[in-house]
């Protein structure tokens, strides 16, 4: 039964290099990210990671709301490690369907690479690989943060206002903690930074942390 299936994929796997070997770059990528996509349907993995597509650079655009800052001489950095190391993470998306574009959840700078830098932008075919994450826009928002975090950077000021606009959406405060990666009082001292006095009507807190 195996020795058959290994024949059977052996057939399969000359009639695709036959037929993608002769196609022009952009149908070959989107034969590629097709097949791409049933290898993801068909997979056991149901990780985002699974299914890296390739997409029009153009089709890429950032959020409103990242708090992430990078330095020049860090995007200096950035611009050398994927000169020499290639795309080694993809841009982490939500799909705007409406639109049809793909809106930055993690990896705005990873994009500015691709679409700013010449050598990569004609090395990549000016195309940009991403993953897709489907959630409604607080919990990207949250997601982001998460990215950010996990890496060290964030910034306090933005940090200070996306908590703010997760609480007027509804979010608790050990909610937020939680999606965050926070401390309780972390949560509260970034809420007390909006200086928004509403945000604080169901809590006492301490002068301690002015």
């Amino acid at each position: 039964m195996l020795s058959l299936f290994t024949s059977t994929l052996d057939e399969i796997k000359d009639a695709m290099r036959n037929h993608l070997s002769v196609m022009g770059t952009e149908e070959r990528i989107t034969a590629l990210n097709e097949i791409r996509a049933l290898l993801h349907e068909l997979s056991p993995q149901t990780e985002p990671v699974d299914y890296v597509r390739w997409v029009p650079a153009d089709k890429v655009v950032a959020n409103e709301y990242n708090p992430n800052k990078v330095a020049p001489p860090e995007m200096r950095l950035l611009h050398i490690s994927i000169q020499e190391d290639g795309y080694t993470q993809p841009i982490v998306c939500f799909y705007d369907g409406d639109n049809d574009q793909y809106v930055v959840v993690d990896g705005f700078h990873r994009t500015r690479v691709g679409t700013e830098k010449r050598d990569i932008r004609e090395r990549i075919h000016g195309y940009l690989p991403v993953v897709v994450i489907d959630k409604p826009l607080d919990e990207r928002m949250a997601s982001t943060i998460r990215h950010n975090r996990a890496r060290g950077k964030h910034a306090v000021s933005p940090m200070s206002d996306l908590v703010a606009t997760l609480y007027r959406g509804g979010w608790a405060d050990d909610r937020i903690a939680k999606e965050l990666g926070m401390e309780l009082d972390e949560v509260l001292r970034l809420k007390q930074i909006t200086g928004l006095p509403e945000i604080f009507a169901d809590r006492e807190y301490s002068r301690a942390w002015e």
